[in-house]
């Protein structure tokens, strides 16, 4: 055996000659993959500009420097690029997405809390959005909770402080002040709503502003969903 099972670390040979490389190769790979962190796992081919430890889960379609390492994690060390496969519940924090990524043995999957040895899972994550507040009796955002998305609740803050009410409530269709009601107008304002029990939307909905004491005239909000999703077994 010249290197350990999961992370390929370089083993040394009794008398071998310069250790200090075979140590400091085995600690530049433990450091990478160690860390359990990427910058990204949405390209495909090396960042102009990357610097010595950078580290990235090279997406589908790889090419250049990385041309069939598709689904590795590569790591920028000794002025090129290494690669490793990744184990099957081996874990990593997307930098650029602030997600957590975990390797089922095949492929990536994004927000995992539970998998099944078929193949279902259970994904917890925050679908999280800015919105420029309508003027009028009420704004509506984009549909932000994803279909068949359970919503434990939505938090928020208010960026710009909001014109023409003296205070609003946040829901959705069918509960208008489902996740509170009573908030503040000025910047920094926030909501934290809990939903009563946890509620499945069936499709994708958005979330509904209403002005309370008067009618909106602007202002902008950041608005986070709070959610689990299942998926079916493969």
């Amino acid at each position: 055996m010249t290197e350990t099972q999961m992370m390929g670390l370089g083993l040394l040979e009794a008398a071998q000659a310069q250790k200090h490389v075979t140590v400091n190769e085995a600690l530049l790979r433990l450091d990478a993959l160690a860390s359990r962190q990427v910058l990204s796992a949405a390209l495909n081919a090396p960042p102009a500009g990357a610097i010595e430890g950078d580290r990235f889960v090279v997406a589908e379609e790889a090419s250049g420097d990385w041309a069939g390492q598709q689904g590795r994690i590569a790591f920028h060390v000794n002025g090129g690029w290494e690669f490793h496969a990744p184990w099957a519940g081996y874990r990593a924090f997307d930098a650029a997405t602030r997600g957590w990524l975990v390797h089922d043995g095949v492929a990536w999957r994004r927000d995992v809390v539970a998998l099944s040895a078929g193949g279902a899972s259970t994904r917890a994550r925050i679908v999280e959005i800015d919105h420029d507040v309508a003027p009028g009796a009420s704004s509506v955002t984009v549909p932000v909770i994803p279909d068949k998305a359970v919503v434990y609740g939505v938090t928020g803050r208010v960026l710009d402080g909001i014109g023409g009410a003296a205070s609003w409530s946040l829901g959705a269709e069918g509960g208008p002040d489902r996740y509170g009601s009573g908030i503040g107008t000025s910047a920094g304002s926030f909501v934290h709503g809990v939903t009563g029990a946890p509620l499945a939307y069936f499709s994708a909905t958005p979330l509904v502003l209403t002005a309370e004491g008067g009618s909106f005239t602007g202002g902008r909000v950041r608005l986070a969903v709070h959610l689990v999703e299942l998926t079916p077994p493969g």
